[in-house]
């Protein structure tokens, strides 16, 4: 008898726990990041997980880098919708890789759930500063008005075709109706070295990786690609604010990552996964650690970030499809 009242007890408690700790009884939730460790979303989601343990119990995060991001997107596509498997997605895996790749293995837009954006993290034109100073060059308009003067004299170099360093290399063209050659490297990193050994004289650039050398004068920010100023340099005018009057009012162009569950994700589970989420990037902790990644909090509800990953979506389709880029 007093075995089977502490079953129907054990029973009760497991019914009334909300769904993710439910399943989280058995096993933890797995908050997947498409990408080596180490980097923004890796650091982002590690400071995620250890801030929603007393919510959410514990969240191990799981980098599955490969394709792009691809990889690691898939597994959380294709995951049980249940809450126990997430993924930490962003521009490349959601609005980028869809047209850069010839065959994605799912549908960006139909095979999530979207929970919450987390952060988003400005892009910066940079200049060589000696080439910016010995070419006059100090603004967007500077920057465009010698390009219309000289086409084809400035080089841009990227961290590969198709990155995003690329694509606003693109668009700028575009929007300002300029030309210059793209240099691409094998990454990030050899594209800064190209740009202050002047091989490239500028590049659009991760803020977090291009401060160092704004702050030391190796390099000139001429300006941030979002459509507001960035908290981290403020001083530093936008794209859209300084290049008005040459076509570039309407520039915006920035990485971002945010958190996806499996689609058909139950409501409620969605709702708790959010809430729990917000929570934490609200906290002076959470701020203060993406502070250090040049990263924008951005919280949203699930059905606003739905929103910004479709909008996102349709405003690459044409920009990667002008470039010509393909991964595979």
């Amino acid at each position: 008898m007093h075995r089977r009242l502490a079953l129907l007890a054990a029973l009760f408690l497991a019914a009334a726990l909300p769904l993710p700790a439910a399943a989280q009884a058995g096993k933890p939730i797995r908050l997947i990041v498409p990408y080596p460790p180490g980097g923004p979303l890796d650091i982002a989601a590690r400071a995620l997980a250890d801030r929603v343990k007393d919510s959410l119990g514990a969240v191990v995060v799981e980098n599955r880098p490969g394709a792009g991001g691809n990889l690691g997107a898939d597994l959380a596509a294709k995951a049980a919708p249940d809450g126990t498997t997430i993924v930490m997605g962003a521009v490349a895996t959601h609005a980028i890789n869809p047209w850069l790749y010839a065959k994605m293995p799912y549908n960006a837009l139909a095979d999530f759930t979207p929970i919450t954006l987390v952060a988003q993290v400005p892009n910066v034109l940079v200049m060589n500063a000696e080439a910016a100073n010995k070419l006059g060059i100090a603004s967007v308009k500077d920057l465009v008005a010698y390009m219309k003067a000289h086409p084809g004299k400035l080089n841009y170099g990227s961290g590969g075709n198709g990155s995003a360093g690329h694509l606003a290399g693109e668009m700028f063209k575009t929007q300002a109706k300029v030309f210059m050659v793209h240099i691409p490297y094998a990454g990030g990193a050899g594209a800064q070295f190209g740009l202050l050994s002047d091989q490239v004289q500028l590049n659009f650039d991760n803020l977090a990786a291009a401060s160092a050398n704004i702050r030391s004068g190796k390099l000139k920010a001429i300006a941030v690609t979002t459509a507001k100023r960035s908290s981290a340099m403020p001083e530093v005018p936008t794209i859209a604010e300084s290049g008005r009057d040459v076509g570039l009012a309407q520039f915006d162009i920035h990485t971002w990552f945010g958190l996806f569950g499996p689609a058909k994700l139950p409501g409620d589970v969605t709702a708790r996964l959010n809430k729990a989420f917000v929570d934490a990037l609200n906290s002076p902790e959470l701020k203060s650690r993406l502070a250090t990644l040049m990263a924008e909090p951005s919280p949203t509800t699930p059905e606003a970030f739905a929103a910004f990953v479709r909008a996102e979506n349709a405003k690459y389709e044409p920009v990667v499809k002008a470039t010509g880029a393909k991964a595979d």
